[in-house]
């Protein structure tokens, strides 16, 4: 058996982590699928991937857990810029895709879900055991999890808040929850205002990114949030611009 866990570097996936350490449960290795926005641009902002690389990540190899970074083939532009093929609206075949439908992220699948199912495979027939970071208050997602997945959160009934309190006792409490209440990719239509301001204040080389792929022609998805038709723009000029 092989134990892994996956770390994104939340609250809650520290929380996870945290426990199996001091209950003594086996874990062999701690999996990091970095998300990024092209080839070269992360899809965390730089504060929170040094969090997980030069702080989290030596505490857990010293706590004896191989840490492993994973990333996809792809990358949220490219998948932006990829052709629609198939449409049950003819117009729409060979325009780009655009921007993804908000709370059906295909980035989340493609970008970060994929890469640890690819690294998960390269085991072969050798039985997983995988650890995952979701609270006892979350029973929604609670009721999705698979076969091999366990919660140690819910084992130990552990909530959201319990979790954070506990990540912050060890100094694995990333810095992103100084402006954010979750964390995620700095260009996620699911971002709330504190962390929109966030980034436009601190990040403008990245805002100014969202705002030129909002002014393209050809897209499926014209908008930032597809969901409620909120533009990146309207922001820009809600917040100041």
């Amino acid at each position: 058996m092989r134990y892994l866990a996956s770390f994104s570097g939340g609250k809650d996936s520290a929380a996870t982590i945290i426990l199996a350490h001091e209950f003594h449960i086996p874990l062999d290795e701690v999996i990091y699928s970095q998300v990024m926005f092209s080839d070269t641009i992360s899809g965390e902002l730089p504060e929170h991937v040094n969090f997980i690389k030069n702080v989290a990540f030596p505490l857990f190899e010293e706590w004896g857990y191989k840490t492993v970074v994973v990333q996809a083939k792809t990358n949220y532009l490219k998948i932006f810029n990829r052709p629609v093929s198939r449409s049950l609206k003819p117009d729409r075949i060979g325009m780009q895709a655009g921007f993804p439908m908000a709370g059906k992220c295909s980035i989340s699948r493609d970008c970060k879900i994929k890469p640890i199912n690819d690294y998960i495979k390269r085991f072969g027939n050798e039985e997983i055991a995988q650890y995952i970071g979701i609270a006892v208050d979350e029973t929604e997602r609670l009721q999705r999890i698979g076969n091999n997945k366990r919660s140690l959160l819910a084992e130990f009934g552990y909530t959201e808040e319990m979790a954070m309190k506990k990540a912050e006792e060890y100094g694995l409490l990333s810095p992103c929850y100084s402006y954010s209440s979750r964390n995620g990719c700095w260009f996620c239509p699911n971002c709330g205002l504190q962390e929109l301001m966030y980034l436009r204040n601190h990040y403008r080389e990245l805002w100014n990114y969202i705002l030129k792929l909002e002014e393209r022609d050809g897209l499926v998805g014209k908008v930032w949030n597809t969901r409620n038709k909120m533009s990146i723009h309207e922001m820009e000029r809600r917040l100041g611009g």
